[in-house]
């Protein structure tokens, strides 16, 4: 993430410009209200956006008046619910801002069905259609084209609306958080946390009937609720992607949704599996018992027809050939993005994708 900094004009330019940098440092130190304050006053500081009438101490009380932090027990600076959410907002509104600066925007697809919002297309009636769905033009265009408005209208001159296919989506977005996601300086963890927070918020105030569930997996996999997305970190753990698949499978089994799917991201091999009881482990290469046991869960997915997409934050041809190979055994998706593009990636995926008619 990189940022331009200037001074503003105005103050209220100042405030808006100053709290969503805020916003955004406490995603990188994991909800850490204090360090995200003290890096601000730096930057603040740095590049001159303090104003004699508005500094660190007002931001400060700005912040709090606005309920988005509070003091906690020992005396520090806390997150509130709301300011958890705000997160969750600010996050949603940066990522699409940048994929209108790049031409995309919210680009649906949508498939007949009998209930929804109406469409552009159009086509002949049918019996049990709806008047309100009559497309008058296209209706008279056709009987003008027929008749030149010399006969009658007749039924087959009637055309409607198509209406968009509406169902529910069952989401499971597993994130990997394996010591490699900030190995050797580069922070993958961060973009990661950016697309759980966006697309947490849009699915909840957006489309209200999907559910999203966040599961981590390092070596092993647990599901954390929404309000603890600012706060997670990844750690010196290696990669359980079989645990993370299996609790999905048992996630996404207790949901009701017409439509089911995993989104994973992920920037390294699958390195360990539960066996027997413990923990078997090998970091190095690609090890068979590993992926064997891995690809079975991809097939079990398949088989519950629950599709699976793959956001891989590396592009290293020795694991192109094991996504590849996934992939195809789930016959899902699978993308080779860079961080700083992953944002993006994920939330065009899920909005072109959402509304597929249930096998």
């Amino acid at each position: 993430m990189y940022w331009r900094y200037g001074r503003p004009n105005s103050l209220p330019e100042l405030i808006r410009q100053l709290m969503s940098l805020f916003r955004q440092l406490l995603v990188i130190f994991d909800g850490d209200v204090e360090k995200s304050l003290d890096y601000l006053d730096e930057v603040g500081e740095r590049y001159g956006l303090w104003r004699d009438d508005f500094g660190p101490e007002q931001f400060r009380e700005l912040i709090q008046q606005k309920g988005e932090v509070r003091r906690g027990t020992a005396g520090q600076l806390e997150l509130t619910r709301k300011g958890e959410r705000a997160i969750r907002k600010q996050m949603l509104h940066d990522i699409f801002a940048k994929l209108a600066a790049r031409g995309v925007g919210d680009h649906r697809t949508p498939h007949a069905g009998g209930a929804g919002e109406a469409t552009d297309e159009t086509r002949s009636y049918q019996f049990g259609d709806t008047t309100d769905l009559l497309d008058v033009n296209k209706t008279l265009s056709n009987w003008l084209g027929r008749t030149a408005g010399e006969g009658h209208l007749e039924e087959r001159d009637l055309e409607v609306r198509e209406r968009e296919f509406q169902s529910s989506v069952a989401t499971a977005l597993l994130i990997d958080i394996s010591h490699s996601m900030t190995l050797y300086g580069e922070d993958r963890i961060t973009p990661a946390k950016r697309v759980a927070l966006a697309l947490t918020e849009l699915i909840t105030s957006k489309f209200k009937k999907d559910t999203i569930d966040i599961i981590l997996f390092g070596d092993e996999a647990h599901v954390v609720p929404l309000t603890q997305l600012p706060y997670i970190s990844n750690g010196p753990f290696h990669t359980n992607t079989r645990a993370g698949l299996i609790t999905a499978q048992e996630i996404l089994k207790r949901r009701k949704a017409a439509n089911k799917q995993i989104i994973m991201i992920t920037d390294g091999k699958p390195s360990c599996i539960h066996e027997d009881g413990q923990l078997y482990k090998n970091p190095y290469g690609l090890d068979q018992k590993v992926v064997a046991k891995t690809l079975d869960e991809a097939a079990r997915c398949r088989r519950k027809n629950i599709p699976i997409t793959t956001f891989m934050l590396t592009g290293d041809p020795y694991l192109r050939g094991f996504v590849e190979e996934f992939t195809e055994v789930n016959r899902g998706r699978a993308y080779f993005a860079e961080s700083a593009r992953l944002e993006g990636f994920v939330l065009v995926d899920f909005l072109k994708n959402r509304r597929r008619k249930v096998r």
